[in-house]
């Protein structure tokens, strides 16, 4: 039996981890989970699963679980999350948003624990320091992106042959034939509205805005230790191919199916195993005789150009990348700025930005803080 904890148990992977685990009783049990506002549905999967701890956001609402479980260990904030991942388990799969997945991260490496990563920001933000923590106690990193986990896949047993380029696939999101001109006009609910994947609100705007593919090149930088130059974007709206690997002698390798994050979520759980499955197969009569590759263009979707960049200069760049990507998409979730108002003021952000080079957690989150404050004062000032 595999013991689980599942940072993020009441969002959209989280909740599909669930899903996986359901099907597969025999094999796994469920360590602790947590969430941040969700607590009403915490508490059904504390009943359905009984875990030996949670993590809640705010204090009021760790005693209002802890009333209803007496017996149940009870955490709650940032700190709470570093407790979930002190305890005793097999693997840890993170489902945070954003920047709060690094911490916790860190410590279940620190203590042993293999990752399944559905959290990107963690090596964004967090790259060199989190994957030097795993070459050290040598545990498993194991993507759940569905891109980074096709990868994953047609890597396996050819480790040793050379890379030409990694193609990751994109579906475009819902404005991917937009000119600058549409894009202006563009509201919340139609940025909400993604014609392929069910996400959360935050990894929707980024599919939008197509932040969330430069965060992915960065993400798969440090997961497949290749430079951004071998990574290439292929918008491909069917979302049928999820990534491929090209080898020097030209040959490439593809992963497809179709878009449904429990495939790659189950890969990461039971790894080195295939678990079975429930879901719908891939019947390619159904899929359509043709599947469309399309090249980005970052002069209009300009977070493509903006990620490449953070990243190749490196240093404190993708912290601050991420953090003002952070806080400018929860304020266009809030109707505080425009569409474009996110990958303007990033622009600004890193233009106005002297590098850093953070050496722990603790200076990463200060560089993060520093970037949201920063980019939610440009995007005030300038609309």
């Amino acid at each position: 039996m595999k013991k689980v904890i599942i940072l993020g148990s009441t969002g959209s992977i989280g909740t599909q981890t669930l899903d996986i685990i359901n099907e597969n009783r025999d094999q796994f049990t469920v360590t602790a989970l947590s969430c941040r506002s969700r607590v009403d549905d915490l508490i059904q999967q504390i009943r359905e699963f009984s875990p030996e701890a949670v993590c809640v956001g705010k204090e009021e609402d760790a005693h209002r679980v802890q009333k209803l479980f007496p017996k149940l260990e009870v955490y709650y904030g940032d700190e709470g999350l570093i407790s979930l991942a002190n305890l005793d388990a097999d693997i840890v799969l993170n489902a945070l948003m954003g920047i709060s997945g690094l911490a916790p991260t860190y410590r279940a490496i620190e203590t042993g624990k293999d990752i399944a990563l559905a959290n990107k920001e963690t090596l964004v933000a967090g790259g060199a320091l989190v994957m030097n923590l795993v070459k050290q106690k040598k545990v498993r990193l194991l993507p759940v992106d569905s891109e980074h986990s096709a990868i994953f896949q047609c890597l396996e047993g050819n480790q040793d042959r050379e890379i030409r380029r990694i193609l990751l696939t994109a579906s475009g999101g819902p404005f991917r034939n937009y000119t600058l001109e549409q894009l202006e006009e563009v509201t919340l609910d139609q940025a909400l509205n993604h014609p392929k994947w069910s996400m959360g609100k935050k990894i929707t705007i980024d599919s939008a805005t197509m932040m969330n593919k430069g965060l992915e090149v960065i993400e798969a930088k440090w997961l497949f230790d290749v430079p951004t130059s071998k990574i290439e974007i292929h918008v491909h709206p069917e979302s049928i191919v999820h990534s491929m690997v090209e080898f020097q002698d030209t040959s490439v390798l593809a992963q497809m199916g179709l878009p449904d994050m429990r495939i790659p979520i189950s890969l990461a759980l039971g790894y080195p195993k295939r678990l079975p499955y429930s879901g719908e197969s891939l019947n390619f009569f159904d899929a359509g005789k043709t599947l469309h590759f399309e090249k980005p263009n970052p002069e209009v979707f300009r977070c493509i150009k903006l990620a490449y960049q953070a990243i190749e200069t490196g240093g404190s760049y993708p912290i601050v990348l991420n953090g003002a990507n952070e806080e400018l998409v929860a304020m266009f979730l809030q109707k505080e700025i425009r569409f474009l108002d996110i990958q303007r003021t990033i622009e600004r952000v890193l233009e106005e930005h002297t590098m850093a080079t953070p050496n722990s957690v603790e200076e990463i989150l200060a560089i993060d803080r520093e970037a949201r404050t920063v980019a939610r004062k440009s995007a005030l000032a300038n609309r």
